[in-house]
């Protein structure tokens, strides 16, 4: 039985060695909401775009250290004569409990098709937007 105590403390021991040399670490830090807008404040919200718009999102980023980074990853998803998943941009931003906002815009007109925005806190994705430009 003594044995099994210790070798059950040993086990642990090295298993917390080996997560503090990955630099393993954990977070509380989440993004409880998330949405596309067609306005810069996020007040009219939208899963639709025509082509000549800009694409607003904003997050509502919680639980959440001052260090903290949250990463916009842009996407083209499909449309036609285009290469699917094509990324299109990506913006990334330091912060702590706090409402983000990122944007995309083009001189150019948006390809009619379906496109998706992924969240990433540090780098994990914790959440990913569809919206589509008809």
């Amino acid at each position: 039985m003594r044995k099994r105590t210790l070798l059950i403390c040993l086990s642990v021991f090295i298993l917390a060695a080996v997560s503090l040399a990955c630099g393993f670490s954990v977070t509380t830090a989440n993004i409880s909401d998330a949405w596309m807008s067609t306005d810069p404040e996020g007040q009219v919200k939208t899963t639709v775009y025509a082509p000549d718009q800009p694409f607003y999102m904003v997050a509502i980023l919680q639980n959440a250290p001052d260090d903290t980074t949250v990463k916009a990853s842009w996407t083209l998803v499909e449309a036609e004569g285009i290469d699917p998943n094509q990324l299109l941009d990506e913006a990334e931003v330091t912060s702590g409990d706090n409402t983000l906002y990122f944007d995309l815009s083009s001189d150019q007109l948006w390809p009619v098709g379906k496109y998706k925005v992924d969240l990433y806190i540090g780098d994990e994705l914790s959440k990913t937007l569809e919206f589509e430009v008809q």
